[in-house]
């Protein structure tokens, strides 16, 4: 009786020890893997706020700058599954190193070397690196972390990416405004190397374990397509490429749209979109909670953007005033944050055993997929919106028909008014006018018996009745 009452509480020690041991590693787990994230995002966003001086540096366009962009992405697309595929086979540990290796490579060489064409090269690169994070970091948290947090284990590496999107912008301005365009470029690739650093040395961070029997090893390799692309994960891909696309409209446009559509103080469109990214962050937090707490994923995933979607259409549609349209911008990215782990338990659920990091690369390209259709494809919406708009005005404000930049009428200066008033039209209904009409206008002065004749040009593709609007 004795010995088993002295056993019972060295078992329970035991259980508690090996309890803070897996604890420990998941830790570990989770700081390298939200490590690896930040940087990735940091330096996804580090070329945009420079484009200025790269710009006057290297003599290009801009056009010639978002080419070099947009070879990041297609690079990208097209390593994710072939990583994917190595992340399942050699692990996601030695993945990741290579990927920090390559991107802080790319960087470093163009800062050596600033030339368009090292430009390009250095974005290839990193369109390579890129590809490897979301396969190889969902691994790690999958296989590594205990399925009843895995879900807050989620929702930290998301938000350490969007830390790592927020602070790239001003820490890339600070640091090329204080030590130079080149040797900003070189220090941000050598925080890629620092953070590999860690990564090259920790034991016990990686999707595969160390000792592997060799049946399930030669059964991952024989996974092919049919254990990825399945119509579960091929939607997946859809619905994150269409993630992709609501996300960028509203970080890239909202304030463009609000500003052009309802006539939105710069100011408070600024703040709304700032709410909007702020509530997104907190939001992305507590749904690793939620995450965890149900298994109906889906349902919450539909419920969110379903409410969500309700509250941006209204955004666009209702033209609220500064106090609600910052409260609905916030509702908006609150709702689009609380999913996101939900969204990353969907796709966990629908891999195959050993197919984790190929998942997960088939489904986050569809990030990048809608990275390359979002831009142009809203760029062109505001375009047209934009010309739609001020055909708009012309036809209904006679002193913008020829342009913004078209001084007044001379027949309205002799009225002495901004406005033309009509008076009498010594002329025949003139023909829509492509070409230069001439309309004779008679309209008294002010404080004089005299009439005065004023002859006024038109070019515009509005009759003579559309451009002397009476306002008698």
């Amino acid at each position: 009786m004795m010995t088993d009452a002295a056993a019972v509480p060295g078992a329970s020690g035991e259980r508690r020890a090996e309890k803070r041991s897996n604890r420990g590693k998941e830790y570990r787990a989770v700081a390298m893997v939200s490590l690896a994230h930040f940087v990735n995002h940091f330096h996804n966003l580090v070329l945009p706020p420079l484009f200025p001086f790269l710009k006057a540096q290297l003599g290009i366009s801009f056009m010639e700058l978002g080419f070099a962009l947009t070879v990041a992405n297609i690079l990208s697309v097209v390593a994710q599954l072939p990583v994917g595929y190595l992340v399942d086979r050699i692990g996601s540990r030695r993945m990741l190193v290579l990927g920090l290796v390559t991107s802080a490579l790319a960087f470093i060489s163009f800062g050596l070397s600033p030339s368009y064409s090292w430009l390009l090269l250095a974005m290839a690169l990193l369109g390579l690196a890129n590809s490897v994070f979301h396969p190889a970091d969902y691994a790690i948290l999958s296989a590594r972390i205990d399925p009843a947090r895995v879900g807050r284990a989620f929702s930290i590496h998301t938000f350490s990416g969007f830390l790592g999107t927020a602070l790239a912008p001003v820490t890339m301005l600070a640091v090329a405004a204080s030590l130079g365009l080149n040797f900003a470029v070189i220090v941000v690739g050598s925080i890629a190397v620092v953070a590999a650093l860690p990564l090259m040395l920790v034991r016990g961070v990686d999707n595969i374990p160390a000792a592997r029997h060799p049946n399930e090893a030669a059964a991952a390799a024989r996974r092919g397509l049919t254990a990825a692309l399945t119509p579960t994960i091929i939607g997946l891909t859809g619905f994150f490429a269409l993630l992709s696309l609501s996300g960028s409209a509203i970080s890239n446009f909202s304030v463009v749209a609000l500003t052009g559509a309802f006539g939105t103080p710069l100011s408070a469109a600024n703040l709304a979109l700032t709410g909007y990214l702020s509530a997104q962050a907190l939001g992305v937090l507590l749904g690793g909670f939620i995450a965890d707490l149900t298994r109906r994923h889906a349902e919450v995933a539909a419920v969110g953007y379903a409410i969500n979607a309700c509250i941006v259409l209204a955004i666009g549609t209702m033209g609220l005033g500064v106090v609600p349209l910052v409260a609905a911008m916030c509702g908006a990215g609150l709702l689009g944050g609380l999913i996101m782990p939900s969204r990353d338990m969907l796709v966990r659920a629908a891999a195959a055993p050993g197919a984790m990091g190929r998942t997960f690369g088939i489904v986050t390209s569809g990030f990048n997929i809608g990275g390359m259709v979002g831009p142009l494809m809203f760029g062109f919406i505001m375009d047209r919106a934009a010309m739609g708009l001020r055909h708009q005005r012309h036809r209904h404000d006679p002193d913008r028909i020829c342009g913004a930049d078209q001084r007044p009428p001379v027949g309205a200066a002799a009225c002495g008014s901004t406005r033309p008033r009509l008076g009498r039209i010594e002329a025949p209904r003139p023909r829509s006018c492509g070409r230069r009409t001439t309309i004779s206008v008679r309209c008294p002065r002010r404080n004089a018996s005299a009439v005065a004749a004023r002859t006024v040009h038109y070019r515009s593709s509005a009759t003579a009745e559309e451009i002397f609007s009476t306002d008698r």
